[in-house]
């Protein structure tokens, strides 16, 4: 029989679950909630807020027996999680419920479940005797393109923590996964001049651009399907889509607006900065066109989010360790995107490894299997075990 998670990490990832934290809203009430929780055991935290403080980052650290603080792990985990918007869910997304050794809910898999084991072990985090630190790191707005993430990172770099390996908490079955590719969104605004449809010479059609522009998109995308090439990933090149188009107000009226939405996934191998570089030059050579045309057309090309891909060593202590764990080593890598690869490029290697399967995030009827949510608290045991004296 498959063991079980412990009632206390149930509750505690049934209160996450309960708080709707929908990219599109604050998440402040579940990082209330974690504050709470940490104070309780007589921890310090930091936040990092948005722009406007409706969001915020949590960052803790639960200190060496000396005091010290740098070096360590991390735990990482985003605690925003995606819309029920229109899907069929056969009982309330935001209150958990065990079915047939499952527990359902918006965010169990995707990743309240690998949040509230932490939080669970809080008394053990803080009684044990450990030889390095362990970090907290919560961040917000990952599902939007690991917004929050980067100025968590930041912090732990500007506070000089220098941890020496990341786990993210991110679903993957508690394997420990390695890599995955980058993540880049786009948005480029084509601003043309409305007229009359039957007056087409006072108009400039920006849709006729736009679409000029998707063409761009899709013949770059056949180029990097026959580029470099990883066989680990199912999807063994960078790839790249158009995945949104919105234009026109009327069909009597020239366009005055057409906004493209793209993105890309590349390979650790290929250059983000001279492929979306790229893109920009085609933006720039459209718009002198469309201005040839009328002095008024114009393209805004404006990066919404991006993150780095991970190719963490097979060689790199995070990845033994997250072994000696309890984590099944697999030389596999993954498509969908995480914020380890922020954690790499500021120099902490990292692995992600979480409970439960990716194929349920995002989807109707989210759930996790009990067994995983008892696999991850023996991951979270055995490494307390492991660095402390």
């Amino acid at each position: 029989m498959d063991a079980l998670p412990t009632e206390n990490t149930l509750s505690q990832i049934n209160e996450l679950i309960r708080l709707d934290t929908t990219s599109r809203d604050s998440n402040l009430g579940l990082i209330d909630l974690v504050a709470t929780r940490l104070k309780a055991v007589g921890l310090d935290y930091t936040l990092i807020h948005n722009a406007e403080g409706t969001k915020a980052n949590l960052l803790a650290t639960i200190p060496a027996l000396d005091g010290g603080t740098t070096g360590g792990i991390v735990l990482s985990g985003h605690t925003d999680v995606v819309p029920v918007d229109g899907q069929d869910w056969t009982s309330d997304p935001f209150e958990p419920q065990i079915r047939d050794g499952r527990l359902y809910g918006r965010g169990t898999c995707d990743m309240k479940a690998f949040i509230g084991v932490i939080l669970a072990r809080l008394p053990e985090l803080v009684a044990a005797k450990l030889d390095e630190p362990i970090h907290l790191a919560f961040s917000y707005d990952e599902e939007i393109g690991c917004v929050g993430a980067v100025s968590l990172v930041e912090r732990i770099t500007e506070l000089g923590l220098s941890p020496r390996g990341a786990v993210v908490g991110e679903p993957s079955s508690m394997r420990a996964i390695r890599g995955h590719k980058s993540m880049n969104v786009f948005k480029v605004d084509f601003h043309g001049v409305a007229a009359h449809s039957s007056l087409p010479g006072d108009g400039l059609n920006a849709i006729s651009y736009a679409t000029g522009f998707a063409r761009f998109v899709d013949e770059v995308s056949a180029e990097l399907r026959q580029g470099p090439r990883d066989e680990a990933f199912v999807e063994p090149t960078t790839t790249m889509n158009v995945n949104r188009i919105d234009g026109g107000i009327a069909v009597n009226t020239i366009p005055s607006l057409c906004t493209v939405f793209f993105e890309y996934r590349s390979l650790a191998s290929v250059d983000r900065e001279a492929l979306t570089g790229r893109l920009r030059a085609e933006a720039r050579r459209l718009e002198a066109q469309m201005q040839q045309v009328h002095p008024a057309g114009r393209v805004e090309f404006t990066p919404m989010a991006g993150a780095p891909g991970l190719d963490t060593a097979a060689d790199e202590q995070i990845v033994g360790l997250s072994a000696s764990w309890g984590a099944i080593a697999v030389d596999e890598k993954v498509t969908y995107g995480t914020e380890a690869g922020l954690f790499a490029a500021a120099g902490i290697p990292a692995v992600v490894c979480g409970p439960g399967d990716i194929a349920q995030a995002h989807a109707p009827d989210e759930f996790i299997e009990l067994s995983q949510i008892a696999a991850c608290e023996r991951f979270i045991d055995r490494m307390i075990r492991s660095l402390s004296r």
